[in-house]
């Protein structure tokens, strides 16, 4: 009984020594990335900058980099980074993933001056006391897509700001101040029933 348990044993063994290793799962290769294949979002720095291969953040932009025409310059901003409230789990309380843009408005020659006072009108409560404007984002967990957006940002203010002033037509100017004496009206007459309400609480004195 013994013998014939130690030649299972045996054969067992030589067995597993002559058989070639177990093939690795078919299903792992495909969850592998593909070499030459990578994520780019709509927020990266080749696209922000084509000619740029930098693998630093967004804002060290190598000084071969060619710009877009008309484009914001970078260099006339000042970029910060901090803790972020926004997505990416426990990274946002170990990495400073939140971007915060900002530039003094008055002296941005890059920007039109009648551009640039109209944006000092639109968006007069994201500027503080010294005169600069800030935009922050923290839409993603990275700095460099966080940076873009707020680039973005920028663009779509300037870009808002540039339209012309459109001439309401003789409807809409009409529309507009049977509104305006409408509201004098309703105001005139809640102003009379106040006054008619304090005046019955008056007691006379003899």
């Amino acid at each position: 009984m013994a013998a014939a348990r130690c030649l299972r044993w045996g054969l067992s063994r030589a067995e597993a020594c002559l058989l070639p290793p177990p093939t690795r799962c078919c299903h792992r290769a495909l969850h592998r990335q593909v070499a030459g294949t990578e994520f780019r979002s709509a927020y990266s720095l080749d696209k922000l900058y084509p000619e740029s291969r930098g693998a630093d953040t967004a804002w060290r932009v190598p000084g071969n980099a060619k710009q877009g025409n008309d484009d914001i310059p970078v260099d006339r901003l000042t970029i910060s980074y901090c803790r972020s409230s926004g997505p990416g789990g426990q990274n946002v309380n170990k990495v400073n993933s939140k971007a915060e843009v900002r530039f003094h408005l008055a002296s941005a020659d890059w920007i039109a001056e009648p551009v640039r006072q109209k944006m000092a009108l639109m968006h007069k409560n994201k500027i503080n006391r010294a005169g600069e404007l800030i935009l922050t984002s923290e839409c993603s967990r990275y700095q460099f897509r966080n940076l873009a957006d707020c680039l973005q940002k920028i663009r779509d203010m300037i870009a808002e700001a540039s339209q012309p002033a459109t001439e309401p037509s003789k409807e809409d100017a009409a529309l507009q101040k049977l509104r305006i004496e409408n509201m004098n009206r309703e105001r005139l007459r809640k102003k009379r029933i106040n006054s008619a309400i304090k005046t019955s609480r008056r007691v006379d004195v003899d």
